[in-house]
């Protein structure tokens, strides 16, 4: 424990250690964004918390691993495999929507965990069966195989580039809620779903490509980690779900900006805290959700929702 704070205080004294650990927490945020954006959007929308949003990250990772190995010796077959694993997920999503969860939405949230539990153990199983429960990998592309110099430290290319992805996805999601009207028809439904239905929007339609893109944006998030280098395994979604409800939480659940803002508190958290005291790292982060919650129920960007 004395060589771990003193670690912690000699990379706190040295600026490029302290600047390479905000960047290694950032490439961890970007990917909770993703995860935690998805689940924010679907339960702003839908008025449903899903529980099996971790299963749409999983599918996203084993679905790139399975087009990587699929597409092998093909040019770009990272590539091919970043741009359809995302799709992949979100017909998936989109299949569940309307064969399950369109049926529950008016049950109450107990009915709904027990469904979307029994979609976290039905896809895991899927999983298992279809690759086995051993770990699974992918090499980064030859293009983002190397590392950048940071302040004398090296650090991946790969990173940098998941990064830049996902702030351009959290730009055009914004632009796309904020400035086209397929956005203000998802905020009115958000709002009022009866409203919006009575003016001939097809509310149905719409929660499926709501559900959908959720579905997605948890699907790119596992198809840009598996590039990352993490395991891919058939218990992948566990921990990671764990912190995408986090950091809903923490940056309030429904809305888009609480997300960025909660996954970077999060990430950040988490990198230091694993710098500071590796066996204490996640109990950091219960340590922030339970001030903000405290503080703010609702979280830090999140509104009262209204009985």
């Amino acid at each position: 424990m004395l060589l771990s704070v003193s670690s912690f205080t000699s990379c706190l004294s040295d600026p490029g250690c302290v600047v390479f650990q905000l960047l290694g927490g950032l490439s961890m945020a970007m990917v909770l964004f993703l995860i935690a954006s998805g689940l924010s959007l679907i339960f702003g929308v839908l008025r449903i918390v899903n529980f099996a949003h971790g299963s749409m990250y999983m599918m996203g990772a084993f679905t790139a691993y399975w087009l990587v190995s699929r597409f092998a010796g093909t040019p770009g077959h990272f590539w091919i495999a970043l741009v359809l694993a995302p799709l992949v997920v979100a017909l998936i999503g989109g299949a569940v929507e309307v064969v399950l969860l369109r049926h529950i939405y008016r049950r109450s949230h107990f009915h709904q965990f027990l469904l979307t539990f029994g979609l976290i153990l039905i896809i895991a199983d899927v999983m298992r069966m279809s690759f086995g429960g051993e770990f699974k990998s992918i090499s980064r592309p030859d293009l983002l195989s190397g590392s950048v110099s940071v302040m004398g430290r090296p650090f991946p290319e790969y990173n940098f580039f998941l990064i830049v992805v996902a702030l351009a996805v959290a730009l055009g999601m914004w632009l796309v809620l904020q400035r086209t009207r397929l956005g203000r028809t998802i905020r009115a439904a958000a709002s009022d779903r009866e409203m919006t239905s009575a003016l001939g929007v097809n509310v149905p339609l719409l929660f499926t490509m709501v559900f959908a893109l959720g579905a997605g944006l948890g699907g790119l998030a596992g198809a840009l980690d598996a590039g990352r280098g993490v395991a891919i395994s058939p218990t992948m979604d566990v921990q990671i779900i764990l912190l995408a409800f986090i950091v809903v939480v923490v940056g309030g659940l429904g809305s888009f900006g609480g997300s960025l803002l909660g996954a970077l508190i999060i990430a950040e958290v988490t990198t230091f805290g694993i710098l500071l005291l590796p066996q204490f790292a996640l109990a950091f982060v219960f340590v922030i959700m339970a001030v903000v919650l405290l503080l703010r129920p609702w979280g830090l960007l999140g509104k009262p929702l209204e009985e």
